[in-house]
């Protein structure tokens, strides 16, 4: 047994145990106390990539794929196993309810690796295959099926799944999600030019999708039960300038909307939405985009700390030292923001997966990073960098009404987090200064006619 795997066993106080919400292991690095610092001993210190035979990766999405590759390409010699339990090879999700549901990107061009690739690399990759156990005290993962894989490093990249809709009717035919390929080409067979849709749920994943449909000839209705779209992630500006993009292109989207029961025909399919109020929106077809929730009851039943994801410190570890869980299932110390988040988006888990990838071939590195996510709906561009949550203070740059703006965030003079529509050059300055803590100047932010790097 691999002296890492070894040191995570119960009992074992080479590395110390980590439960509950991380906290400061001593003396050195985060003070706040909602972080771990590296623990330096005879198990890190001695743990280089030579010496590591079998990292075990579950998962085969962003995060799952990066990590392998990364490994491979920072020297890793020894073997690498990825557990998907999907049936295609790992592939992009963020087209899924944009280029691909629409008709614009084939099938293969999904693929983040053709199969080749892992062959050539070795990376042995399971299609098909679900994990039902992890068992800690042995090193090992059991499978559906009876399988037992071993491990001397376990990565966790077990994502997120919808959460569903708890509501009369939601398991009516018609009612879908958006999650996976096999998500998208049920949806697909059912459009139709001049079909009705209604989409539940006004945040990324629902207004991208009700564009998509909207360029597919169908009738579309959004039903959002908060007083603006994407209201947890945007300014209410760049709420109210898409709510009026999706008018100007037929999309009827319904605000403080709040839905009682999907009715059904008597085939068994879904054929309107109704309210609480008794109205209906007649629907051919249901969406539904209402959040997502981590994977991770395997996490759970194996012991590891979780809450809102599995729980990880700034080395993406978890509770055991032999096991690190990265991308949408990871909870995680954001060190610029000072407290714990879960993200869900590629930058993450592709930032993730680095610094996985550099703790696994022994060289301590911090998770800290600042980040960014896009959303694409028509033909605009929406780009966010940060988190803007307690903010005391908005600057707009530039006017909605020329499709192209910027809103920044400030705490206490701090430009924490922008969002972006079709301004690309703000969003990559704003990368910079957010991570530099720059402090710009409020009236020059909002003279557009300055670069944003020009406003400190």
């Amino acid at each position: 047994m691999h002296l890492l795997c070894h040191a995570s066993k119960p009992g074992n106080r080479a590395v110390g145990a980590i439960t509950g919400t991380i906290m400061a292991q001593n003396g050195i690095g985060c003070a706040r106390g909602w972080c771990s610092t590296w623990v330096e001993g005879p198990v890190f210190n001695s743990y280089a990539s030579t010496m590591v035979d079998h990292v075990l990766i579950v998962g085969a999405g962003q995060a799952a794929t990066h990590a392998a590759e990364t490994l491979r390409r920072k020297g890793h010699t020894g073997r690498i196993t990825l557990l998907g339990d999907e049936p295609d090879l790992p592939y992009q999700r963020p087209p899924l309810s944009k280029k691909y549901l629409a008709g614009d990107l084939e099938r293969d061009r999904l693929l983040l690796r053709h199969r080749p690739y892992y062959e050539e690399h070795r990376i042995d990759v399971r299609l098909d295959t679900r994990v039902a156990q992890i068992d800690r005290a042995n090193c090992t993962v059991q499978t559906a099926d009876g399988a037992s894989f071993p491990y001397e490093v376990l990565v966790l990249a077990t994502g997120s799944r919808p959460r569903r809709l708890q509501l009369p009717g939601a398991d009516l035919a018609g009612v879908h999600y958006l999650r996976d390929l096999s998500d998208t080409e049920r949806l697909r067979a059912e459009i139709r030019p001049g079909a009705h849709a209604v989409v539940i749920g006004g945040g990324y994943i629902g207004l991208e999708t009700a564009a998509t449909l909207r360029h597919l000839g169908v009738e579309v209705t959004v039903l959002e039960m908060a007083s603006r779209t994407m209201n947890r992630v945007v300014a209410e500006t760049v709420s109210r300038f898409y709510e009026a993009e999706h008018a100007r292109h037929g999309v009827n989207i319904e605000l403080d909307a709040r839905i009682t029961a999907l009715a059904g025909d008597a085939q068994g399919h879904v054929r309107a939405v109704v309210g609480t109020d008794g109205r209906e929106w007649r629907a051919d077809l249901v969406v539904v985009g209402i959040g997502v929730l981590p994977n991770d009851e395997l996490a759970q039943a194996a012991g590891l700390s979780c809450d809102n994801g599995i729980v990880v410190d700034e080395f993406c570890r978890t509770s055991d030292a032999a096991i690190y869980a990265i991308g949408d299932c990871s909870n995680h110390p954001s060190l610029h923001y000072g407290r714990r988040v879960r993200l869900e988006s590629v930058d993450n888990a592709v930032e993730q997966a680095n610094t996985t990838v550099a703790n696994i071939l022994g060289t301590p590195t911090r998770h800290d990073r600042v980040p960014w996510f896009w959303s694409d709906q028509y033909h605009h561009k929406l780009l966010i960098v940060g988190l803007s949550q307690d903010h005391d203070r908005q600057v707009l740059r530039g006017r909605p009404t020329d499709a192209a703006f910027s809103v920044c965030y400030l705490r206490d003079g701090e430009l924490i987090a922008i969002d972006t529509v079709n301004q690309a050059r703000d969003q990559m300055a704003a990368r910079k200064l957010i991570a530099a803590r720059m402090r710009p100047d409020p009236v020059k932010l909002a003279d557009a006619s300055l670069a944003l790097k020009d406003c400190v």
